[in-house]
């Protein structure tokens, strides 16, 4: 029997599976860390942290199944800096760091606004990874002259195993401004403020390197891209896919369309497969507008939370029509709110509710989905009964259903480095469908 282990590193929980190999969790692990400060006293992951507990989740697995493999997915948005002794020169800067208006001011005077086009990533701050290299050269100077790697954060988890650089194509592709899809290369502005030369070579995300005891060390991918890949290697008809929870993210993978500037104005972007191929993307922050919303209608009608969310379809409700207008979709959700009292009851309020957000989603998930007639709708809202009714019947001409792939990132990074720990076929069955 073969095992591999799966770290799946999110912002929040960090997760570590074993599989055996027919995808089955044999042993799982997972923890939370406190996030710690940074030098001008943001908050940041922890990385010395999780740095001992990848190590220690390693021995622990390895001390209970006779592994083969190991790899990882992780967050992105977030880079490693490095110096000639391979020595952490910086924390692990949050993607939430407020960016320097002035640095950002000229960046754009520099290098036009095209960039965002070019790059299919809209002005995000921080979460343009990228520009966090370009931070560090203006602010810190002196620090980014001792870089001389720069490493994503799913490479930098192989790092530690391997001690081998790397650069996975998913991390690059993930609105991190490095990328030109237009020429499939880095955009110029990479290598002519001297960063290039830093980020390791590319790799394909299916190598591996070999590492501690032997074993075949993946060298990583983003957890988005990952996610994707059960669904790639199970359904070979064209298919959107709507990842729900705190954010509902869009992914169209089959796109071949490069992004518009009105596409950039309304929160779209794009990832990079593992072939390098664009993967156009909507985001909507969803599941943080639902829950807000939801805590205004129980303290209104006096009832929990549970009681609102057990709030049963039914089929002769008929609420108001959303004014699309009166929304923006930029992240938070920005608009006008509805008086939840207007309503007879917390059920009406709440159907009201879902019956919003699924035209906000309805608005931002057209922006990708072209003319694929298949959607897939994972993650909470996948669950909600509620919302899966309401969306069907807004989108007739598509086949809408609720997918489950348990663990889908973790089993991503496990199937892109299938053959080299898996003598075995992929299991037919590792997704669950539902129309109903």
């Amino acid at each position: 029997m073969s095992f591999i282990l799966i770290y799946d590193i999110g912002k929040t929980n960090k997760k570590a599976f074993v599989f055996d190999q027919e995808y089955r969790i044999k042993w799982q692990k997972s923890t939370h860390f406190e996030e710690t400060l940074d030098e001008d006293g943001d908050p940041c992951e922890d990385l010395h942290a999780l740095e001992r507990w990848v190590k220690s989740t390693y021995e622990d697995a390895r001390s209970l199944y006779p592994l083969k493999a190991v790899n990882f997915c992780t967050y992105g948005a977030s880079l490693v800096f490095l110096d000639g002794n391979h020595k952490v020169l910086t924390p692990l800067y949050n993607y939430l760091k407020s960016y320097p208006q002035d640095l950002q001011e000229r960046f754009y005077a520099q290098y036009g606004n095209e960039v965002a086009a070019s790059t299919a990533s809209p002005v995000l701050g921080s979460l343009n990874s990228g520009l966090l290299a370009y931070r560090l050269k203006y602010e810190k100077p002196k620090v980014f002259a001792f870089v001389r790697k720069i490493l994503h954060l799913p490479n930098y988890m192989s790092f530690l195993f391997t001690q081998k650089a790397c650069t996975d194509i998913t991390s690059v592709g993930c609105h991190t401004k490095l990328w030109d899809f237009k020429k499939g290369d880095y955009h110029k502005w990479v290598e002519e403020e001297g960063i290039r030369h830093l980020l390791p070579a590319l790799h394909p995300a299916s190598e591996v390197k070999k590492g501690v005891d032997g074993l075949a060390i993946g060298i990583g991918l983003h957890d988005s891209s990952s996610a994707l890949l059960p669904y790639l290697r199970t359904f070979k008809d064209p298919f959107v896919l709507i990842s729900t929870g705190t954010w509902n993210i869009t992914f169209n993978p089959f796109t071949t369309s490069i992004l518009t500037e009105e596409e950039l104005e309304n929160d779209c972007l794009c990832y990079l497969r593992i072939d390098q191929k664009p993967i156009k993307a909507a985001r909507l922050l969803a599941g943080i507008f639902h829950d807000e919303e939801v805590d205004k209608i129980s303290m209104l009608y006096e009832v929990s939370r549970e009681e609102v969310l057990a709030t049963g379809f039914d089929p002769d409700w008929e609420g108001e029509e959303l004014d699309l207008n009166d929304f923006v979709l930029r992240n938070p959700i920005q608009g006008k709110g509805r008086n939840w009292l207007e309503f007879m009851s917390y059920k009406e309020a709440y159907h009201q509710l879902i019956s919003d957000l699924v035209a906000l989603q309805v608005k931002s998930s057209s922006w990708v989905i072209e003319d694929i007639p298949k959607i897939f709708v994972d993650g909470g809202f996948g669950k909600n009964h509620l919302f899966m009714q309401m969306l069907r019947k807004a989108l007739p001409d598509r086949e809408v259903w609720t997918v489950e792939v348990p663990q889908a990132s973790a089993i991503g990074a496990a199937m892109v480095i299938h053959e080299h720990w898996n003598e075995g076929g992929i299991p037919a069955k590792l997704i669950t469908l539902t129309e109903g």
